[in-house]
C-alpha cells in the first residue's frame, strides 16, 4: 500500500518542515512507500524556497508545486490530488496544528468499509472567528448540500484511490473539495483527535476567504438559495395581497376618510426593493460563476516545480491505477 499526503502551503516557512518530520518518523509504520505533495499557493514568505530544499534532499518521497496566484486550498488541494499516486491519500494542513501522527486511526477506520475518514477534534485550538466560521460552514454543508447532520468535517482527512480520482474530473474553477467528496459517496465517517496549539502565526482565513469558501459551496452544488427566494418571495406576494385585500375593505367599509400613508408606502417600496435587488445579486452570482467556468477559466495555474517534468499538471495526466482499492488496505 502506497500512502500519498497532499499539503497546501501558504504562511508557513517555519512550520511545515516539522509537519514533513513528522510524516517521516509515522508513514513507514503504515506504508510500504510513501510520498507527499507540497502545494504552495502562492505564499508571500519563502515557504516554496523551503519545499524545494526538502525536495532536493529528499527527491524520493517530497516534491513541491508552486502556483502563480493564489487559488485557494481547495484549489491547490486538487493540483496535489492530480500528482498523488497512492492507494490511499491523505489531506494535511501546513501548520503543525494536525496530530499526523493520528493518521494510523483514520486508516483503521477506512479498513472498515469507509472511503473517507475526517479526523475530528475534541476541542479545537483556532480563534473564535475561526470557530465561527466552521460552524457556519458546517451549517451550511449540512443543510444546503446533503452533509449528514453526525459527520464532523475539517481539512485533516484520508480517502481511498477511487474517491480522489472521482473528484479531479471536476474541471471548474471553483472546487469545493467536501462537496465532491459527498458527490462520489456517502461512507463518510469521523475519528476523533486531539487537535495542537498554533505554535506560529495565526490562521490565514480572512472573512473574504470564508465567505468565498462558502459561495463555492452553495452556488457550485445547490440550487437551494434560488428555491429559496421563490419561496420566500410566494410568502411575501401573499402577505402583500391579504395587506391590499385589507386596506381595501378598511377604506371602504370601516374608514373612508383614513389618508393615504406616505410612510407606509415608501417602507414598503424599500422593503421589496432590497428584497428584489438581493435575489437579483444572488441570481448573479450563479450567472457570473457560470459564465466563468464556461470560459474555462483554470482552477489553477503552476509556476515552478521541484521536478521539470511536472510544470504542467493536467486531469488526463492522473495516474490511473485498477479499481481494487474498495477493499481492505494493508
Amino acid at each position: 500500500m502506497k500512502l500519498s499526503v497532499v499539503i497546501p502551503c501558504y504562511k508557513s516557512e517555519h512550520t511545515v518542515t516539522g509537519v514533513i518530520e513528522e510524516i517521516r518518523a509515522m508513514a513507514p509504520t503504515i506504508s510500504d512507500s510513501w510520498e507527499v505533495i507540497l502545494v504552495c499557493d502562492n505564499s508571500p514568505d519563502q515557504v516554496f524556497d523551503v519545499i524545494r530544499k526538502l525536495a532536493e534532499k529528499d527527491p524520493e518521497h517530497i516534491v513541491g508545486l508552486e502556483l502563480a496566484k493564489n487559488s485557494g486550498q481547495h484549489a491547490a488541494l486538487m493540483a496535489g490530488y492530480r500528482l498523488a499516486t497512492g492507494d490511499v491519500i491523505a489531506s494535511v494542513d501546513d501548520d503543525g496544528q494536525m496530530p499526523v501522527s493520528s493518521l494510523p486511526l483514520l486508516l483503521d477506520r477506512l479498513n472498515e468499509g469507509n472511503d473517507v475518514v475526517f479526523g475530528v477534534y475534541r476541542e479545537r485550538k483556532y480563534n473564535f472567528f475561526r470557530n465561527f466560521g466552521s460552524k457556519v460552514n458546517d451549517w451550511m454543508a449540512q443543510w444546503l448540500i446533503g452533509k449528514p447532520a453526525d459527520l464532523q468535517i475539517s481539512s485533516f482527512f484520508i480517502a481511498r484511490r477511487f474517491v480522489i480520482e472521482e473528484i479531479v474530473l471536476y474541471e471548474n474553477a471553483f472546487p469545493y473539495i467536501l462537496g465532491l467528496l459527498l458527490r462520489v459517496s456517502d461512507r463518510l465517517t469521523n475519528v476523533e483527535v486531539i487537535h495542537r496549539e498554533r505554535t506560529e502565526g495565526k490562521s490565514s482565513y480572512t472573512f473574504r476567504k470564508l465567505l468565498r469558501l462558502w459561495l463555492n459551496g452553495f452556488t457550485a452544488f445547490s440550487v437551494k438559495p434560488l428555491r429559496v427566494g421563490t419561496a420566500f418571495g410566494m410568502f411575501i406576494a401573499g402577505i402583500s395581497g391579504l395587506c391590499i385585500l385589507y386596506l381595501i375593505v378598511d377604506k371602504i367599509f370601516i374608514r373612508p376618510g383614513i389618508p393615504a400613508g406616505y410612510s407606509s408606502l415608501m417602507v414598503g417600496i424599500v422593503f421589496f426593493s432590497g428584497i428584489i435587488m438581493t435575489m437579483l445579486g444572488l441570481l448573479g452570482e450563479y450567472i457570473g460563476r457560470t459564465y466563468i467556468c464556461v470560459n474555462k477559466a483554470p482552477q489553477y495555474v503552476i509556476r515552478d516545480a521541484t521536478r521539470p517534468d511536472l510544470s504542467r499538471i493536467g486531469t488526463e495526466q492522473l495516474i490511473k491505477r485498477e479499481p481494487n482499492t474498495r477493499e481492505t488496505i494493508k
